[in-house]
């Protein structure tokens, strides 16, 4: 990767995608009224909370009780959703306000162009067509082809169920995780399927404040892939080890991460990808020293505290404090919210 043959500009394919909410999901809805588990969240949602040590900006997420069972969601329009850009840098991204003029290189312009790449790059990289495609046992939870003018991109759900429980417990305590798959291939050696996740990286211009030391791609992905990589897990540490995360609950056999560049740095609107690399979850991982022992530890720290509560009935927002290592936790009133997504289902 990274030779000047193999760039490849990056498109727009339209396709319906879907990143629905832990209670808005029906498969989930299912799984809670047949007591499957205790807890039930996302892939998405769960590896923002296990990541929470490396996390430098604001993000909340709502935490509701209904008896025995907690639900863990995110907001409509949350940051968990926004794919950062070099959060971990020692020199990160200016916010508008703090007097910086470049405002496609502030922290909210380049959140929004690295969401809009991680939107189309998985999309554009998977072959589509009737041989190469998998069908999965139960169908898309999400799709409606009677609704959708778009076919849905390619993607496949696991609901998988971990176990939380510990020595001291009197009853098990489970986790149920949808996680998300991008595509499969076929192992060249054994012909067993392959299941990836995709995500791309972004360079936005390697001069500008906030480009947090990285190389010039362009020049160096090829002759310093360990180099550029490591610049990578420096300056967004929080993101990769997300990316990783939720490999790793998938069971993703891969994961695919692109480095995509910005054909002029003097504007986010179109886009070339420079190459790809693969590498094993639990390798890339380990590389960033990335424990998911402790990121479990996380979750059933909160789970208990909300579980320990008086109320067999109430919601909560954990709120990831902007710039310090803070997660506090609120009791809201259980109509918080409600009436924002009642708005949003209006303006639709």
């Amino acid at each position: 990767p990274g030779a000047p043959t193999s760039f490849r500009k990056l498109n727009v394919v339209e396709r319906a995608a879907y990143n629905v909410t832990t209670s808005h999901d029906p498969i989930i809805q299912d799984l809670a009224a047949k007591d499957a588990a205790s807890i039930f969240t996302t892939s998405d949602i769960l590896s923002m909370l296990m990541c929470a040590p490396r996390s430098v900006y604001s993000w909340d997420l709502i935490i509701t009780r209904q008896g025995n069972k907690v639900f863990i969601d995110k907001r409509e329009g949350s940051n968990v959703d926004r794919v950062t850009v070099n959060e971990n840098a020692a020199d990160a991204p200016l916010e508008t306000s703090e007097g910086t003029k470049d405002t496609i290189n502030n922290v909210g312009a380049l959140m929004e162009e690295a969401t809009h790449i991680n939107h189309v790059f998985p999309i554009q990289t998977v072959t589509e067509s009737q041989t190469s495609k998998r069908d999965m046992a139960n169908e898309h939870p999400f799709y409606n082809p009677e609704e959708e003018t778009d076919p849905p991109a390619s993607k496949a759900y696991k609901y998988r169920k971990f176990d939380l429980s510990l020595e001291a417990d009197e009853q098990p305590l489970h986790i149920i995780v949808r996680t998300e798959l991008d595509a499969v291939v076929k192992n060249a050696i054994s012909g067993e399927d392959q299941y990836l996740t995709i995500k791309a990286l972004n360079e936005f211009d390697n001069k500008a404040i906030g480009s947090g030391g990285a190389l010039d791609w362009r020049t160096k992905l090829a002759s310093q892939r360990g180099a550029v990589v490591a610049t990578e897990m420096k300056n967004n540490s929080c993101k990769l080890a997300r990316w990783a995360t939720q490999a790793i609950l998938a069971k993703a056999d891969q994961m695919k991460i692109g480095f995509v560049s910005r054909v002029n740095p003097k504007t986010a609107n179109d886009h070339v990808i420079l190459g790809v690399l693969g590498y094993k979850p639990r390798e890339f991982a380990a590389q960033m020293n990335l424990n998911l022992n402790n990121g479990w530890a996380i979750v059933r720290t909160f789970v208990d505290m909300v579980m320990s509560q008086d109320e067999e009935e109430a919601k909560f927002v954990l709120v990831k404090d902007p710039n310090k290592p803070t997660i506090r936790l609120y009791n809201v009133p259980r109509d918080t919210f409600e009436e924002e997504e009642e708005m949003a289902g209006i303006d639709e």
